[in-house]
């Protein structure tokens, strides 16, 4: 009879013992979920702390992409506006058929009238790409989500027209 109780006592220890380590390790998985979440809630705080502008904030982007590109985005079929940010005299004398003016110096003051849609795509292009570039970015810290820089009219392979062609 003594056997029988020591038996049962011992099935009981290892019964409770098994059940207590069950609860242990949900714990410690607890415990290693909420650390995890934690680490990854400052990481991703952190890098945006130090984003490229130093405000908390992405920095604003835009895409460069190759004449070839910008052709084939053209020819697709969805909307877009094809911006010039060339001189006027630079437009008359040679441009793409479709292109809207605004000369870069012009595009803070002008491209809330004049680009009302801040997710339609728009393809930006100058003489040589260094324009395109400061007004691609100009777009892009103001809010518009789809600016693509193709650089300059000197590297476009396509038809282009001059004058007052439209």
């Amino acid at each position: 009879m003594l056997n029988r109780i020591q038996n049962r006592k011992s099935k009981r220890i290892q019964r409770n013992s098994s059940t207590g380590g069950t609860i242990q390790r949900v714990k410690l998985m607890i415990l290693f979920v909420s650390v995890l979440a934690g680490v990854c809630y400052h990481a991703g705080c952190r890098s945006a702390k130090n984003s490229p502008n130093g405000d908390g904030m992405q920095k604003a982007v835009y895409h460069s992409i190759s004449a070839e590109q910008a052709k084939s985005m053209m020819d697709n079929g969805h909307p877009y506006v094809l911006l010039d940010v060339r001189t006027e005299s630079e437009f008359r004398e040679i441009r793409i058929s479709g292109a809207i003016l605004i000369p870069d110096n012009e595009i803070r003051r002008r491209a809330k009238t004049e680009l009302p849609d801040k997710d339609i795509l728009i393809l930006v292009y100058c003489r040589s790409g260094r324009r395109s570039a400061n007004a691609a970015q100009e777009l892009a810290s103001m809010g518009y989500t789809n600016v693509c820089d193709f650089g300059g009219i000197i590297d476009w392979p396509y038809e282009t027209i001059s004058g007052q062609d439209k």
